[in-house]
């Protein structure tokens, strides 16, 4: 029986979390949860990066004496290094404007197509690419040696030592998913140095042990190794899917919602492209091909409006609402920025002519009839574009405790909806140090491990399938 400490960072909260893994053992429990509230600047919008390093240091010391501590976070989002290795400003948000129009700029050395087939990203327009490219001219660049991803940055923090992962730093829109190694013909046509980013590091190497400081602020006792994980959340939450076969899809569920399937070979068509699939990485060599959904964020920024009623009697209400009355396009930028969402969200439909939901429990029930036609969407689109039937859909993180949700998207694709882990993220975080120490063997290993530890809840599709069809027709006609 081995101990480990999962630090799992998401765009509302972070979480240290201890996991014990044995002989048919996988548990976890919460050490050390924390908030994650970015800063509006006069500089813009940007992480607290140093109250969340503080979040890590008081979550170890929480977590006690663990065999090894892993790393994984949001994607996309970096620190900046001077050459004495010290941090320049705090991380810009994704969700800042400062990449607003940038894309173009960048198709126009680079034309989309052609970045889609070397890379295989979707487009959004906080890809590290964007924000890079936004960067440029600033004084903080130009004094930038080293570039380090959110979980390598904290990485560095606690051992000294500098590394990228490989899961995270697919999603930068400047690596290779065939080769996965650095796109450098992508690099060097838009003036990217990558010298900027450390070497790769994979899923299971070794990432230092913890320096003395940290073992003195924590009150542990070293030596502590550092593992790299999946340090990309989503490829860590993939990981954690409790799956047999391969005949599944997953949609990894919180602030965003990431629908898509797993893959040995990245699909980079035309019309892969046309249909905003990403191709990023995951562990063991798989490809996670899935479409970035705005997912609970648009009910989180609702829920903040109204003052954080309780949600237990909101879903409630909203589960009495009459299905499908008013739908908006859960992909739609204009949700992507924080503030107004219900005003938004009205607005969307009054311009859509549908009904407009006036209360909080009907404003709910559009948000998640919304996601479930988006999941609907995306999986019925991942499948077209790989020829890939799947029997099963299985739903991990936090959106498993929202039982309203799950049953909608079962119903959305009239299949079988398997929810659970909750905490996925942090399972696949264990598992992968667990494995780098020899107790689990391959990733069907894991997932059985995970099938038999952990609780899961199924829902079967039920309702009308076809006013899931003329809802979705309904909303296509309304989006250009």
């Amino acid at each position: 029986m081995r101990t480990y400490a999962a630090v799992d960072l998401g765009a509302s909260s972070g979480r240290v979390m201890t996991g014990r893994v044995g002989q048919d053992v996988l548990e976890l429990s919460e050490a050390h949860r924390f908030p994650n509230r970015p800063v509006r600047t006069p500089e813009g919008l940007r992480w607290d990066i140093l109250a969340l390093y503080a979040g890590v240091l008081e979550g170890l010391r929480a977590a006690g004496a663990v065999d090894s501590v892993g790393i994984d976070s949001w994607a996309v989002d970096f620190g900046l290094l001077d050459a004495d290795g010290a941090l320049l400003g705090n991380p810009v948000h994704y969700r800042d404007s400062r990449t607003e129009g940038v894309a173009q700029k960048v198709w126009a050395t680079v034309p989309a197509a052609e970045l889609y087939a070397a890379t295989g990203l979707q487009y959004a327009p906080f890809n590290t690419l964007y924000q890079l490219a936004a960067a440029r001219g600033t004084a903080q660049f130009a004094h930038a040696r080293r570039l380090l991803l959110i979980p390598d940055l904290l990485t560095y923090w606690l051992t000294g030592e500098q590394g990228t992962e490989l899961t995270n730093a697919s999603t930068t829109q400047l690596l290779d998913p065939r080769t996965r190694a650095w796109s450098h013909d992508v690099a060097a046509r838009l003036g990217i140095d990558l010298g900027l980013f450390a070497p790769l590091r994979r899923p299971g190497d070794p990432a230092g042990a913890l320096r003395p400081e940290v073992l003195e602020q924590t009150g542990l006792h070293g030596p502590v190794p550092v593992t790299t994980v999946a340090s990309h959340d989503t490829a860590s939450a993939v990981a954690a899917v409790p799956a047999e076969g391969e005949r599944f899809a997953y949609i990894c569920t919180g602030t965003w919602s990431l629908a898509g399937l797993e893959l040995d070979a990245p699909v980079l068509t035309e019309d892969s492209r046309a249909a905003n699939f990403t191709n990023e990485l995951g562990i063991d060599g798989t490809v996670r091909y899935l479409r970035n959904i705005m997912g609970l964020w648009l009910l989180q920024e609702c829920l903040r409006e109204w003052g954080e009623p309780d949600l237990g009697e909101l879903l409630r209400q909203a589960a009495e609402v009459p299905a499908l009355r008013s739908v908006v396009d859960a992909q739609d930028a204009a949700f992507l920025a924080p503030g107004r969402m219900p005003e938004r969200i009205a607005a969307a439909c009054r311009s859509t002519g549908q009904p407009v939901p006036a209360t909080p429990a009907e404003v709910t029930r559009c948000v998640l009839d919304s996601l479930a036609l988006a999941h609907r969407r995306a999986l019925a689109d991942a499948q077209r574009l790989t020829d890939r039937p799947v029997d099963v859909v299985h739903i991990v993180g936090g959106g498993t405790r929202n039982a309203l949700l799950c049953q909608l998207t079962a119903d959305a694709c009239g299949l079988p909806v398997v929810a659970g882990p909750a905490e996925a993220a942090a399972l696949g975080n264990v598992l992968v140090q667990a494995r780098a120490h020899g107790l689990v063997g391959d990733r069907a290993d894991m997932r059985r491990l995970l099938a038999r530890t952990q609780p899961l809840t199924r829902y079967a599709p039920r309702g009308d399938a076809a006013a899931w069809r003329a809802a979705e027709d309904r909303l296509a006609a309304a989006v250009p």
